[in-house]
């Protein structure tokens, strides 16, 4: 049943993609490869019947949303975070030896401007 349902949450989003490239905007979008469809949809052109279709779909899509999510949390009781394997390491490491670098010499202290006779 899960498996139905993630192909049809599959086929909606297609479907969903397609109907909204369809739509009218203001760049006219791949609504004008189509043709003359006014006369298929009516007076007011495809604009009203595929608002009213992508509506549609996304409200079907948000039914299968929540029906796969309940389906899949009835089905599996165990959450992934519980099917973790942690392993525990006995030996822990030690750190390493710290490598004697030689002290980077100062730069040399420029005399205070306040103490300089003028």
């Amino acid at each position: 049943m899960i498996t139905l349902l993630t192909i049809l949450q599959f086929v909606i989003v297609v479907i969903i993609c397609i109907a909204v490239l369809l739509q009218k905007s203001s760049s006219i979008g791949l609504g004008a490869y189509s043709g003359s469809n006014e006369s298929l949809f009516g007076a007011k052109g495809p604009a009203g019947f595929l608002a009213k279709f992508t509506f549609i779909m996304g409200i079907l899509l948000i039914a299968n949303t929540i029906g796969l999510g309940y389906l899949y949390n009835s089905t599996s009781k165990d959450s992934l975070a519980e099917k973790i394997k942690i392993e525990t390491n006995t030996s822990i490491p030690t750190a390493p030896n710290a490598i004697n670098v030689p002290a980077i010499p100062s730069a040399p202290q420029i005399p205070n401007e306040s103490n300089t006779s003028k």
